[in-house]
């Protein structure tokens, strides 16, 4: 018994030898680790990425923002997601600015809610901020499934700036109006998005979108930044480079233009609005390009816009801000200036 117990330990004593040199030989495989790193979080609105997160964690936020000569210098407008641009009474344009990955400090100057805002926040939900409104309008913007913040809600999250005169001195402090709401749900996407390839429409150095009256916009290409510098010539004195109270240039990536039936009197009229259903001609200006085609919306006001080409192919945008210019069917035709070949 005492004998086969040690030739045991002796067997299992070269077993365990066997196994350390076999460990130690040259003939040994390593062994490989891999780490996957996890994905970076992309803005809804935008296409950038979003490291932090925010945009995945709180809603759209739609500001109304004043576009008229008085209303210079804006704030915060470059930190937007998207931009619309929309006629209002007078014939002049307003801006429904939406924020989403950012959040600034000094929104101005806000103002108050048109009828055609409805139609743009009803597919994005989240956050209305305006200054207030006639009742027509507060009346359409309620059927909206928006959280209302006005001046008179706000509380800490709006104040006056007494340096200036009414109604252009209203500020909205966007963390704040962040903090708000009641919801944390985040927007759907409102474009697709070109992550490698280039556009292929024809070239584009300058266009000019015709709205009413001294509203024209002047987008000019600038391709070191691969973006659009906006100006309006029209104004007295005329503002080439439109610029933000902080100096920052607004030069979205993309400007998006959709030809849309205004409902109403008449164009500008009080009771006018951008009926945003069914379909009609849209023009993409991005990477230096121009992309034609159709946008299109389904029967209900909470299907989101899409865009695509004659051949029925999605329309791609450049990641970044993009602007939405709602110009009346009946305006005159977009100014094209092509980039002179060099040679």
């Amino acid at each position: 018994m005492k004998s086969s117990l040690a030739t045991s330990m002796v067997l299992l004593s070269m077993t365990v030898a066997g196994l350390g040199l076999s460990a130690c030989g040259s003939s040994s495989t390593p062994t490989t680790t891999t780490t996957t790193q996890p994905a970076v979080p992309v803005a809804p609105l935008s296409g950038l990425p979003d490291p932090g997160g925010a945009a995945l964690h709180r809603p759209a936020m739609t500001v109304k923002i004043e576009n008229d000569p008085n209303s210079l210098p804006q704030w915060g407008v470059d930190k937007a997601d998207v931009v619309y641009e929309e006629i209002v009474n007078g014939g002049i344009t307003r801006l429904a600015a939406i924020f989403n990955q950012n959040a600034p400090q000094r929104l101005e100057p806000v103002r108050s809610v048109r009828p055609t805002d409805t139609q743009i926040v009803w597919p994005l939900k989240g956050l209305f901020v305006y200054s207030g409104g006639a009742k027509y309008a507060v009346d359409s913007i309620s059927t909206a499934p928006v959280q209302l913040i006005d001046e008179s809600s706000a509380g800490a999250a709006m104040y006056r700036d007494p340096n200036k005169y009414a109604p252009y001195n209203l500020i909205g402090v966007a963390p704040k109006l962040f903090a708000l709401a009641t919801t944390h749900t985040p927007p759907p996407a409102l474009f697709h998005y070109r992550h490698h390839a280039a556009a292929k429409g024809p070239l584009v150095a300058r266009v000019v979108v015709p709205f009413p009256s001294i509203y024209p916009v002047t987008w000019t290409y600038v391709p070191s930044t691969d973006s659009w510098n906006r100006g309006m010539n029209n104004f007295s004195p005329a503002v080439p480079v439109d610029r933000t109270g902080t100096g920052a240039i607004e030069s979205p990536k993309n400007v998006v233009v959709m030809w849309v039936k205004y409902l109403g009197s008449y164009l500008g009229a009080m009771n006018s609005y951008a009926y945003l259903q069914g379909s009609g001609p849209v023009a993409i200006f991005t990477n230096g390009h121009e992309e034609i085609g159709t946008w299109s919306r389904g029967a209900s006001k909470g299907d989101v816009v899409q865009y695509h080409d004659a051949k029925g192919h999605t329309l791609l945008l450049t990641p970044g801000q993009s602007w939405v210019e709602v110009l009346n069917s009946d305006a005159p035709a977009l100014q094209i200036t092509r980039p002179t070949k060099k040679g």
